[in-house]
């Protein structure tokens, strides 16, 4: 049986025990006028006329707000006291998420800003602290700006094609956490399966005064592997383990089949005095691509996708709750995929925990912007490192998607800074991570790229496989849709092969362009008119593409229906439009 026990924390990825949520009703206004910062809104007391419920943003049903209105810039306040039994420690002041740009006031005061909407960040607001009750203040500005990362939110009013309604503002956990005066901001462990090795790299911020002493502890299934510590007397502090373990095995590898875990906790120290202890973990295992194939561990494996775009119908981008996740994942095994391609978003990270703990592999998907500037560069590459830097430690991300069907780059194909962009990003994903793969253009007009990932949507299985009859034409040409490599871009033949969208089969689905205000619902080709016709054409092109000799793996679109696109395997409430069982047998 496998253990789905919540984590309450926002970050079990990066988990202390002195922590405290700060999510519920906060103080919320609109300020379209930009009168918050004359006004000083930021001072302590000053009231906003509306409540939300956070992490939910105003857009959603569950926020208690729910308008679809463009309000470029949003205020936030509430109340907050610090725990008595953290007196005298450093307090941290956490966001998960906040979309886009974010100045961040305790007491009046301001602490710190962040721009990005989808990445963690956080400030020590110790000194500006007082005792009893704080005030903190957030302005956030979101505008319709399409050099931002947006992924599937519109930058209009209202809905079009397959893009669906934003989200401005918190839309993650907010949270305070006790260290010391030094603390672990970030680690990252890289496993080394060929060399039977896991390298620690942690990063630690604050006072540097004397020489730290860092104790770790390894475990796996509950039992202690590894302890010991080590000293530093620079930020970063590393430690490389030799992992091997007598027996026939000297290594538990971590695969969909059997998802192995190691925990890890840090804990450092200052003559000894505990300043910091974060838990994490990480899975030793391997990919890579030789030869045409995606090898895990060194084993061939065929990939089955399914496309999710992580929206739920009254909170948008935010998980109703952990519970929701955990139903996904679970929702894809049982539909007969190992994997997801979570389709241009980073995810809450729990999604990402679940999926490590569960056994599914992931295709980690940047968001895209929709303009080609200098701007849309800096906003592309500063998300990228936050998603790696992020996500490093989650096994079941094998490979990074930088850039889907040339959005942001749309003129690709011949202009070589468009080309370049997409190689920037892809050699960033080397250098910043060099554990995963990497799709550098999924969909077509690809560059230098690990994946030959190419869409068709072809709606029956004989068109299918004329497309695809011949690899080194299809190289040459293309499928369906554009070219696939962009102009001088010559594959090296060492490229896996995998049909990353393909199927979009929508059901009909009576009154539901009336409950999209008359607006015509999304799907490819024409509706099935129900379930035994959507199974057999699912399985009609699903076979096809197995039946490509050179083609190593598929992804579904899509797991839900999202608004007006209704060609998901579950309706937007997770209810399966056809039995799951048969489903799975297409798919095994």
């Amino acid at each position: 049986m496998q253990n789905t026990a919540k984590s309450a924390h926002p970050r079990p990825d990066f988990k202390r025990e002195d922590y405290q949520l700060l999510d519920g009703a906060w103080q919320f206004a609109f300020d379209d006028k930009n009168l918050g910062i004359k006004d000083h809104w930021d001072r302590p007391g000053h009231p906003l006329n509306m409540t939300i419920q956070v992490p939910f943003c105003y857009q959603s049903e569950k926020s208690g707000i729910h308008t679809d209105e463009i309000h470029p810039i949003l205020w936030y306040r509430r109340a907050f006291s610090i725990n008595p039994n953290w007196d005298g420690k450093h307090i941290w002041l956490r966001f998960g998420a906040v979309d886009f740009e974010a100045w961040v006031y305790v007491n009046g005061r301001m602490v710190g800003s962040h721009k990005g909407g989808y990445a963690p960040f956080g400030f020590d607001i110790t000194q500006y602290l007082v005792q009893g009750e704080n005030d903190l203040c957030l302005r956030v500005v979101d505008t319709p700006d399409l050099s931002q990362p947006r992924g599937k939110q519109y930058w209009q009013r209202g809905l079009m094609g397959c893009w669906y309604t934003p989200v401005s503002g918190i839309w993650q956990s907010v949270y305070l956490e006790a260290t010391g005066c030094s603390s672990f901001e970030s680690i990252h462990v890289t496993p080394d399966i060929d060399r039977c090795e896991a390298r620690i790299d942690s990063l630690i911020t604050g006072k540097m005064a004397a020489p730290l002493t860092l104790g770790y502890e390894v475990s796996l299934d509950g039992k202690t592997t590894h302890r010991g510590q080590w000293q530093s007397t620079t930020p970063r502090a590393n430690l490389t383990l030799d992992m091997r373990e007598a027996g026939v095995d000297s290594l538990r590898y971590w695969r969909p089949e059997d998802p192995a875990l190691y925990q890890l906790t840090l804990t450092l120290y200052q003559e000894n005095k505990q300043l910091d202890r974060v838990t994490t973990y990480f899975g030793m295992r391997k990919i890579e691509v030789q030869n045409g194939q995606v090898l895990l561990n060194h084993q061939p494996i065929y990939q089955r996708l399914v496309l999710d775009q992580g929206y739920w119908p009254d909170t948008l981008l935010t998980p109703p709750d952990e519970e929701a996740l955990i139903a996904d994942v679970q929702w894809i095994k049982k539909l007969g995929f190992n994997g997801v391609r979570k389709h241009q978003k980073m995810e809450d990270p729990r999604f990402y925990h679940w999926c490590d703990r569960l056994g599914l592999l992931v295709w980690a998907e940047l968001p895209a912007c929709y303009t080609y500037n200098n701007q849309m560069l800096e906003n592309n590459f500063g998300a990228m490192m936050d998603f790696i830097n992020r996500d490093y430690n989650h096994p079941s991300i094998i490979a990074w998607v930088p850039f889907n069907e040339s959005w942001g780059v749309r003129e690709i194909y011949a202009d070589k800074k468009q080309q370049s962009a997409a190689r920037m990003l892809t050699q960033l994903c080397y250098a910043a991570d060099g554990t995963r793969i990497v799709s550098a253009n999924d969909g077509w007009e690809q560059t230098e790229t690990d994946i030959c990932a190419l869409h068709d949507y072809a709606a029956d299985g004989k068109t299918l496989k004329q497309h695809f009859a011949d690899r080194a034409q299809v190289e040459k040409t293309g499928c369906d849709w554009r070219l696939a490599y962009a102009k001088g871009v010559v594959p090296t033949g060492e490229e896996a092969f995998i049909i990353t969208e393909y199927g979009g089969i929508a059901m009909q689905n009576k009154g539901a362009q009336e409950d999209m205000g008359g607006m015509a619902t999304w799907g490819y080709h024409d509706k099935v008119a129900d379930e035994e016709a959507f199974l057999k054409r699912f399985e009609d092109v699903t076979s096809a593409i197995r039946s490509i000799p050179y083609c190593v793996g598929y992804c579904y679109t899509q797991l839900t229906d999202v608004m007006q696109e209704i060609n998901g395997l579950l309706g937007p409430d997770r209810v399966p439009k056809a039995d799951p069982d048969k489903i799975r047998a297409i798919n095994q």
